[in-house]
C-alpha cells in the first residue's frame, strides 16, 4: 500500500509509522503535520486527530500497582542475595569481577551502598519510563537487572572459594 504513494507522502508514512513503533511523539507530530494540516495529538494509543485515551487505557496505571511492588521487591531480594554471595566470595580471597562494583568492595559497607544504590537506580530508571509513558519498558528494567543478579549469583555460587 505504501508503494502506490508519492515520495513525500511515502516518506511521512514511513516516518509515522518508525514513529509510532518507537514512540516518539515529536517525530508523529511533525509526520502527521506533513501529512494533514488539522492538528492532532500523540497518545500511547497512537497518532489520531484530536482523539482522547480511552477511560481503560492500560498506560494509565499507578507506578505502585501491584506488579511494580513485586518486581521492585524481587529486585530488592535478588540484589541482598547479590550482595550476600559477593561478600561471602571476597571474605573468602575471591575477586569481584564487576568492574564498577570493585569499586565499591574495599569494605562491606561500600559494597552494601553498591547494591543499594543499583536497586535504587533500577526503581528510578523504571519510573523515569514510567512518567515518559514507556510501560513495557517500565516493567522490563526490574525484570533485566533480576536476571544479571541471579546470574551474577549463580556463578558466584558456583565459583566459591
Amino acid at each position: 500500500m505504501i508503494t502506490k504513494l508519492s515520495g513525500a507522502v511515502r516518506a511521512a508514512a514511513k516516518g509515522l509509522l518508525l514513529a509510532s513503533i518507537l514512540g516518539v511523539p515529536a517525530l508523529a507530530q511533525q509526520t502527521m503535520a506533513m501529512l494533514t494540516s488539522e492538528p492532532i495529538e500523540f497518545s500511547s494509543a497512537g497518532v489520531t486527530p484530536n482523539a482522547p485515551l480511552p477511560p481503560d487505557a492500560p498506560s494509565q496505571h499507578r507506578f505502585w500497582d501491584a506488579e511494580n511492588g513485586f518486581l521492585f521487591a524481587t529486585v530488592a531480594g535478588s540484589s541482598m542475595a547479590d550482595f550476600a554471595v559477593t561478600r561471602a566470595n571476597l571474605q573468602n580471597g575471591g575477586r569481584e569481577l564487576n568492574p564498577v562494583t570493585r569499586i565499591f568492595s574495599g569494605s562491606t559497607a561500600g559494597l552494601a551502598v553498591n547494591f543499594a544504590g543499583e536497586t535504587v537506580g533500577t526503581i528510578g530508571l523504571s519510573y523515569y519510563f514510567h512518567r515518559t509513558g514507556h510501560h513495557r519498558v517500565e516493567r522490563l528494567v526490574p525484570l533485566v537487572n533480576f536476571g544479571s543478579s541471579v546470574a551474577a549469583v549463580s556463578y558466584g555460587l558456583s565459583h566459591r572459594r
